[in-house]
């Protein structure tokens, strides 16, 4: 996940690919430039979005709430990366609220400070945010994830546009991967669909591996997986794919070749786009039949 290897990523991914510096893809990222990085369906609903606060056991935690315009539809419940919530993962909850899901985008450290918690165009690669982050990372454990988990699902089933009959689904991205397998494994009757996006530490070792919790689960599953965090732990799509057969669970777990741990949200260093396409489609492929 989001940790010391990241400088060294970016570097090898600038070499192989010619990408852009930090600062050059900073700038370009900034505003109407990250709108366009995500294109918008021909088809795309129109959709009410809003800030909101919702309550926890620990306090209010800030977060953004976008669903169509009409109707009552399934809800979804997106984990950010490390650097939290912030315009990148705004335009993308806003996007799969468009394909016709009412998303609540979370900010998982508002037990410390309201979102965005960084200046846009931020990089772990910095050291100044590594210092920013590293704690706040740190301050979140399997409990408050838990305990997290099944506020923001509560907070889901009570609003008006979301259609409590069908299923919830749940995406996470980085370290937001580990917490849609807590989340499933937390609240099995509602949650019917999960995507892990380059998560990290899904296979680990001790008693806490959120691998170890799949018997709990009811949900099919993805997990996009960067190349380079496979080429550091290979054999963990393997006990995944053991897991979820002993379980009796779907699940795709594939390896998005030529990318690095981060590449799916838009600004990020080092975004994929046609990869990230391909994630956002079987995204939409397991949606749609898991939470129909």
């Amino acid at each position: 996940m989001c940790d010391e290897n990241f400088e060294n990523d970016l570097k090898e991914f600038q070499r192989r690919t010619g990408a852009m510096t930090r600062r050059q893809f900073g700038a370009v990222s900034m505003g109407v430039g990250l709108t366009m990085l995500l294109p918008r369906a021909a088809d795309a609903l129109d959709v009410t979005e809003m800030d909101v606060e919702i309550q926890t056991p620990d306090g209010k935690a800030d977060c953004y709430f976008v669903h169509p315009a009409s109707g009552r539809h399934p809800g979804v419940l997106i984990w950010p990366d490390a650097l939290g919530l912030r315009p990148a993962f705004r335009q993308m909850g806003k996007r799969l609220a468009e394909a016709g899901y009412s998303v609540l985008v979370v900010n998982p450290y508002y037990r410390s400070e309201r979102a965005p918690i960084l200046p846009e165009g931020a990089s772990f690669a910095d050291e100044s945010t590594r210092n920013k982050i590293m704690p706040l990372m740190g301050s979140l454990n399997a409990q408050t994830h838990v305990t997290d988990a099944r506020a923001f699902v509560a907070y889901l089933d009570a609003q008006a546009a979301v259609d409590t009959s069908r299923k919830i689904g749940t995406t996470g991205y980085c370290m937001g991967g580990p917490i849609t397998m807590r989340t499933a494994a937390a609240l099995p009757d509602r949650i019917g669909a999960a995507a892990s996006f380059h998560g990290g530490g899904l296979v680990a070792e001790g008693p806490e591996s959120p691998h170890l919790l799949v018997p709990k689960m009811k949900a099919s599953y993805l997990f996009a997986i960067a190349a380079n965090d496979d080429e550091r732990q290979p054999e963990a799509k393997d006990v995944l794919r053991d897991s979820f057969a002993k379980a009796g669970l779907p699940a795709e777990i594939e390896v998005y070749t030529g990318t690095m741990h981060g590449w799916c949200p838009p600004d990020s260093a080092v975004y994929d786009e046609g990869q990230a396409e391909h994630a956002w489609s079987r995204l939409l492929v397991l949606f749609d039949k898991a939470l129909a």
